[in-house]
């Protein structure tokens, strides 16, 4: 199916399943453990044998030589997998790095090696008894050092071109009356997802299956399958079930392809889990940022010059943090500039972390904008509703297909009772509490993707759902469950779905906030065929448009058939959406308002965050149970991004100190008070057949600013330099009175 037009009237319009809020049909599964994650999967190959990886001591360098005979010999080994023996390997297209280091290292915890034996337990041991002798050589660890020596990175990405300019922006901004020059940073980030990195490898001949925990099953197939240089289709990748992503897991990583070495050395299946350190070190992680940002204003508050630079780094062939894409589309101004800059670092991976480029790109741009608004002297809310726009603002041609930006601040502000607010900083106490409101903007692009699906019913009328998509803990399952259900006129409790197998129809994915509004369109493209088939068995209608499909029937022309029937022995339909240049004509973008309240301790400067609500306005809301769930929770990983989470750099050495959940601070559910989510009422025909849009990572986008806004006005204090932490506010505190 080519979606190139405005979708119409159809049947999801109907809402008798779709848009209802639905408990997760694999919550039970979850929540009696027959759910299992890929390390789990005792039961899909005998006799296991385990892979321990050890990661490289060094940041950059070579390794000179590495003892292996010790490790050889203990007790259960075997055999041990390194760049001399793992033959020839290819690189994959969506990692910098090489997955299997040696002799080269190109960053800290680069796996180098892999021991598999009989038991996890002698697998690690044995691997402690390697010895690998490096030659260091001099790497950059430090974006503040590397600044000066970035460089506009190559080509387009996700966010369009590295550089945009329009009219005159240096002029426009040296005569406004009312300007705004501030620096601000973003730490590296780590995902930390609860489920480690982990696989299952199991050959049978020349063809691999791989039981792992991956967000784009066909993506990490091709990858797979080059670096081994192997054909994609003797490789099948399977992960039904995944214990968070974030984006750590779009991309095959060094477990998988170590898996998959290993249980070709060994002669067996092979399971490899990376430990929490090398997580950290050896996967991606959300890179740092330095960003600029200028604004220029009228004395009345209108925008007439905002430019917006970034600076972040990568190991060469990387990309950068695409942190300006948001200021291109979110406020009105004739003269505009943008520009990203990408160092060369020696760190582990900078790459995709939860809303990639907007998530750290607001905590900057909505920091400033309360900023410039306090300089005009405007209330923050009705600044941002100053400078709205309707179009976008470097193309005036080209309306935005739905922006409800407005209405979400009002609404929130109204909700919130921000007109209580009294605007004066540090005013505001509760006992020995400082007492402070803040509000974001948020912005995330709607993205589509390509995506495909097998639909059918079977002789008892039930109806299978088969597609490569995965379930990161969002709700896949249920989503498509509903859109089926709605489309062909049964419970949902008559549907199966199966998914996160490269055997399926390849779908988009999890990920980038395109995947369930992309893969339900799959699956409803799969149904439009389906329903033609079965209308025409039926004998009801050559055209499955004049069918109705209800309770478990098929109508038409005064007849009715039931569904079962017309199945026969079992029918079967498959298609993909394909989304045409829509996007091109119409800018594509979710919306929304964070609104939250803080106490800051007069004594301590101990925060607390107290109050929380986000108005979203994402185009249809297909489940809104799971999509409240997904806002809740980026919600909190958006004050974690605000007050705590900072990967440290050892700048000697090149790696993440703080490499596990005892020294890598997330906010635990003390930290996070209740939390109010309000979805606007909202269509988009242009965005898919579904009329939805993406929710799952706006939620995170602009709450780590609208924590910092309410931190400043409780105290008074401005901290440019996220994580915002109590030794960053004591020095400016008010005297206590």
């Amino acid at each position: 199916m080519k979606f190139d037009t405005p979708a119409t009237t159809n049947p999801i319009d109907q809402l008798r399943v779709v848009g209802k809020p639905t408990d997760r049909i694999d919550g039970p599964h979850k929540a009696t453990g027959t759910a299992p994650y890929a390390y789990e999967r005792h039961d899909v190959a005998r006799n296991q044998a385990y892979g321990y990886v050890v990661g490289a001591g060094i940041g950059k360098g070579r390794i000179m030589s590495m003892d292996t005979p010790a490790a050889r010999r203990a007790p259960g080994v075997l055999a041990i997998v390194t760049a001399a023996n793992a033959g020839k390997l290819g690189k994959g297209q969506r990692n910098t790095a090489a997955l299997l280091g040696g002799p080269e290292i190109q960053h800290y915890h680069q796996a180098v090696a892999l021991v598999v034996a009989e038991t996890f337990e002698q697998a690690r041991a044995a691997a402690q008894m390697i010895r690998v002798r490096y030659t260091a050589g001099k790497g950059a660890f430090d974006l503040a050092a590397a600044r000066d020596a970035a460089v506009a990175p190559k080509g387009d990405d996700f966010s369009g071109k590295p550089e945009t300019a329009v009219g005159d922006f240096a002029g426009s901004f040296a005569a406004a009356p009312v300007q705004l020059d501030a620096t601000y940073t973003t730490p590296d980030q780590s995902h930390a997802m609860m489920e480690p990195h982990a696989s299952i490898a199991a050959w049978n001949g020349d063809r691999l299956t791989l039981w792992t925990a991956n967000q784009m099953i066909a993506w990490g197939r091709e990858d797979l399958a080059a670096t081994l240089g192997i054909p994609k289709e003797n490789v099948r990748v399977i992960s039904p079930y995944i214990g968070g992503g974030f984006g750590g897991k779009l991309f095959v990583r060094a477990e998988a392809l170590l898996a998959a070495l290993g249980a070709r050395a060994a002669g067996r299946p092979v399971k490899v889990a990376l430990t929490r350190p090398l997580m950290f070190n050896n996967t991606t992680h959300r890179p740092a940022t330095i960003q600029r940002i200028r604004i220029g204003t009228t004395r009345d508050g209108k925008i007439t010059a905002i430019a917006h630079e970034s600076w972040s780094g990568d190991l060469p062939g990387g990309g950068p943090e695409t942190a300006v894409q948001q200021t291109r589309l979110l406020y009105a101004g004739a003269n505009r500039m943008t520009a990203l800059r990408l160092a060369t670092l020696d760190l582990p991976e900078g790459n995709a972390m939860r809303a990639p480029g907007e998530a750290p790109g607001m905590m900057a741009l909505e920091i400033a904008i309360d900023e410039i608004a306090e300089k005009a002297g405007i209330d923050p809310v009705q600044f941002r509703i100053l400078n709205d726009t309707q179009v976008d603002p470097e193309k005036p041609a080209r309306p935005f297909s739905q922006r409800q930006f407005v209405q979400c601040l009002r609404l929130g502000a109204e909700r919130f009772g921000w007109q209580a607010r009294n605007p004066k900083p540090g005013a505001t106490k509760a006992g020995q509490w400082l007492v402070g409101m803040g509000v974001a903007s948020a912005f995330r692009n709607n993205l589509v993707m390509k995506s495909g699906a097998r639909v059918g019913v079977d002789k008892g009328g039930r109806v299978i759902v088969e597609t490569d998509m995965t379930d990161i803990g969002t709700g896949s399952y249920t989503v498509i469950a509903q859109t089926a259900a709605e489309m062909l006129g049964v419970p949902i409790e008559q549907v199966v779905v199966r998914l996160g197998d490269s055997s399926f129809p390849v779908s988009a994915g999890s990920g980038g906030q395109w995947g369930a509004n992309s893969a339900t369109s799959g699956v409803y493209a799969a149904c439009v065929k389906l329903r033609q088939l079965l209308a025409q068995r039926a004998g009801l209608s050559v055209n499955a448009t004049d069918a109705v499909f209800e309770g478990g029937q098929i109508r038409a022309g005064g007849r009715s058939v039931p569904l079962a029937q017309a199945a026969g022995e079992g029918v079967t339909a498959e298609d993909t959406v394909e989304f045409g240049d829509l996007d091109k004509q119409y800018q594509q973008s979710t919306f929304g308002a964070h609104f939250v309240e803080v106490g800051v301790d007069m004594a301590t400067a101990e925060i607390r965050v107290r109050r929380m609500l986000a108005v979203c306005a994402a185009g249809r809301i297909l489940n809104p149970k799971s999509a409240r769930s997904q806002v809740i929770g980026a919600m909190t990983m958006g004050v974690g991004a605000a007050l705590m989470e900072e990967l440290a750099i050892d700048k000697r050495v090149g790696f993440f100190v703080n490499h596990d959940l005892a020294g890598y601070e997330v906010p635990v559910h003390a930290d996070i008070p209740h939390q109010e989510v309000i979805f606007l009422d909202e269509v988009d025909p242009i965005s898919s057949p579904m009329k939805a849009k993406g929710v799952g990572e706006l939620g995170i986008c602009g709450v780590g600013a609208a924590v910092a806004n309410a931190i400043y006005h409780a105290t008074g204090v401005r901290v440019r330099d996220y994580p915002i932490t109590l030794d960053k506010l004591l020095a400016g505190m008010p005297t206590m009175v």
